[in-house]
């Protein structure tokens, strides 16, 4: 069999459109993501753990303090978060 590859849509429709998953990932990591000006209204230190909701495809739709309130804020969006390990 001949692998292929998918579209990010394709492969974000694997899942369903609705699904998310939440990961947690260092504050460092979102640090380097963001504008300076964005970081600096932001107590954060780098090591801190943050939980991130993302899309099937890997687009980050949110970022929060904790898995609880992620997962929640998945729910209160209609989506259906999975956990990733």
């Amino acid at each position: 069999m001949t692998p292929q590859l998918l579209t990010k849509e394709a492969f974000a429709a694997l899942g369903g459109p609705d699904l998310v998953y939440v990961r947690p990932v260092t504050a460092a990591e979102i640090i380097a993501d963001m504008p300076a000006a964005v970081v600096r209204d932001h107590d954060l230190s780098p090591e801190q753990t943050l939980y991130a909701v993302h899309r099937a495809d890997g687009e980050r739709l949110a970022v929060l303090g904790d898995r609880d309130s992620a997962v929640a804020a998945a729910l209160a969006h209609e989506l259906a978060p999975v956990s990733v390990h």
